[in-house]
């Protein structure tokens, strides 16, 4: 790899490896130290395409939820299966994955500015602005943004576009995959709003479980499948469709108090 070689989006390759590097050294103990994250599937990462994959799933910080993708598929990659042990795995990371974020997060600040160049595709969310509801038109630079990195490696993207549990899922992510066709992955998350902050950044509360599972690629008729039938597999897929709230509440959610309970003591 030449010193100053770039990826599509004008990004020096050499600086993203090392800015993901050390990034990845600095919160690996948040994963595996203040807390233990469980993983599930990995298996499910190193069998994948190097490109067009585009991975589903469920959002409740801003930052930690990407960081562990980052650990979690490249650890996988380097042969760590369901665990990510040994920080060592970020020593030649996966350079060609993405992930979409607001535009106006990642600008936010210093960190995120950093967090941007380790692969962030930039967007201008077209329902919410600073705080505020708006209704404005997608920008079709923002398609063409996660078309190009789609056709240069993997793509991570949370469909429902807010860290709030159980909000709809954004119709543009099932127009994505309808007109794109990548293979779509979906994970899901849990127990990184209790451990971090809403950004996060920072550790909340130590001792937490925190899972990561990794599903089976979701089977699509690209061509005969509707939006409205995708948007209902990634609701069921990234567990936020509104069946899931009769659920979880009486059983799983108890459960997990449970266990959580146990652990905290």
């Amino acid at each position: 790899m030449g010193l100053f070689k770039r990826n599509p989006f004008g990004h020096i390759l050499f600086v993203k490896k090392w800015l993901i590097r050390i990034l990845g050294a600095l919160t690996h103990r948040r994963f595996r130290g203040f807390n233990e994250l469980q993983i599930e599937g990995s298996d499910i990462i190193k069998n994948l395409p190097d490109t067009n994959v585009l991975f589903i799933s469920n959002h409740q910080t801003y930052f930690a939820d990407v960081i562990a993708m980052f650990h979690v598929f490249n650890a996988s990659l380097n042969g760590r299966l369901d665990n990510i042990k040994n920080v060592g795995y970020l020593w030649n990371p996966k350079l060609n994955m993405y992930y979409v974020a607001a535009k106006e997060t990642m600008k936010s600040g210093l960190i995120p500015k950093i967090f941007a160049y380790t692969g962030s595709i930039s967007i201008e969310r077209t329902w919410r602005s600073e705080g505020k509801n708006v209704n404005r038109q997608v920008k079709m630079s923002d398609i063409t943004s996660i078309k190009k990195a789609l056709d240069d490696g993997w793509v991570v993207t949370f469909p429902q576009g807010t860290t709030t549990p159980f909000k709809p899922i954004r119709k543009g992510t099932a127009h994505i995959i309808k007109q794109y066709k990548p293979i779509v992955v979906p994970i899901v998350i849990d127990g990184f709003r209790r451990s971090f902050d809403k950004k996060g950044l920072r550790v909340k509360k130590k001792n937490v479980y925190q899972s990561f599972e990794v599903k089976a690629p979701l089977q699509i008729d690209y061509e005969n499948e509707s939006i409205a039938d995708i948007v209902e597999k990634i609701e069921y897929a990234i567990e936020q469709h509104p069946s899931f709230l009769k659920v979880i509440p009486q059983e799983v959610l108890e459960e997990k108090e449970r266990l959580n309970k146990l652990r905290d003591w």
